[in-house]
């Protein structure tokens, strides 16, 4: 018979897993920190530096990125040798 402490002792994440959701928001608060500035102090005058390729490319694929990290730590597609 199973000790049925034990069934509902198992948490739906892992430590794993929960160290990846942190990553991951670490990773997209990254994201949002590279997509910040470009702006003008004087409204009056364009400023074309909100057009680079930091702002345009690499924040939304740095965000993307955290968000995969995310699916994974809660989707749990690892293995976790520690529970077994």
């Amino acid at each position: 018979m199973e000790n049925k402490d034990n069934k509902n002792s198992n948490m739906a994440i892992t430590a794993k897993g929960l160290k990846f959701l942190l990553v991951g928001l670490v990773v997209i608060v990254a994201g949002y920190i590279l997509m910040m500035g470009g702006g003008s102090k004087d409204p009056q005058v364009f400023n074309y530096a909100m057009f680079n390729f930091q702002r345009l490319v690499a924040a939304p694929v740095v965000i993307i990125l955290g968000i995969v990290i995310e699916v994974v730590a809660i989707m749990g597609f690892f293995n976790d040798k520690e529970d077994k």
